[in-house]
């Protein structure tokens, strides 16, 4: 697939920026140490900003490749991050990408998700020719994560049960997609 990275995406309240090193005391301070925000992540709350940073270096590094999508959500005029929006998976035999992402408590109930994840999509379908469908995933037992992808202008598809683990087991997963067809209907 045709692919081109992560570059900086602007909204009309947000920038979508590559992560810096120096990011790791935003987001743990944000987002990976409270367990409100991980509850239904596949992966544990952080324990210290040592362990966000060890990620974080991690990620960094892998913006030299360009199948790289990994932004960190920033509010115009403020330089900390205060989520977090990536593709998680790749398929290239059906030319989709699922994403991923989460935000800070402090700032749920906003409308940035929705705003975060439309221009996502907005920027994977404009720069891959090839992409045919974006599609993301939760818990039923998370709705609030099902609004914003319907917020977003996603799909409902249906339910997989018991089909995904996150920190609370085992559970039914609930999918949404948006295909390339959808936008120019």
């Amino acid at each position: 697939m045709n692919t081109i990275g992560t570059k900086t995406i602007e909204t009309d309240r947000l920038i979508l920026r590559r992560y810096v090193v120096e990011d790791a005391d935003d987001m743990y301070a944000n987002w990976t140490s409270d367990p409100e925000v991980t509850k239904f992540m596949p992966w544990p709350t952080h324990e210290s900003a040592e362990m966000t940073r060890s990620i974080l270096e991690e990620w960094v590094s892998y913006y030299d490749d360009p199948r790289t999508y990994n932004w960190g959500i920033t509010l115009k005029g403020e330089g900390h991050v205060i989520g977090n929006i990536a593709v998680v998976e790749r398929d290239e035999r059906t030319c989709s990408y699922e994403i991923g992402y989460c935000l800070g408590q402090a700032y749920w109930g906003r409308g940035i998700m929705p705003e975060a994840l439309r221009a996502v999509i907005a920027y994977l379908f404009e720069g891959e020719s090839d992409l045919n469908r974006i599609y993301a995933t939760h818990d039923v037992a998370n709705a609030k994560s099902g609004r914003v992808m319907q917020k977003a202008g996603m799909h409902f598809e249906g339910v997989l049960r018991a089909s995904k683990r996150n920190n609370q087991g085992i559970h039914d997963t609930a999918y949404y997609s948006v295909l390339r067809s959808d936008l120019t209907q």
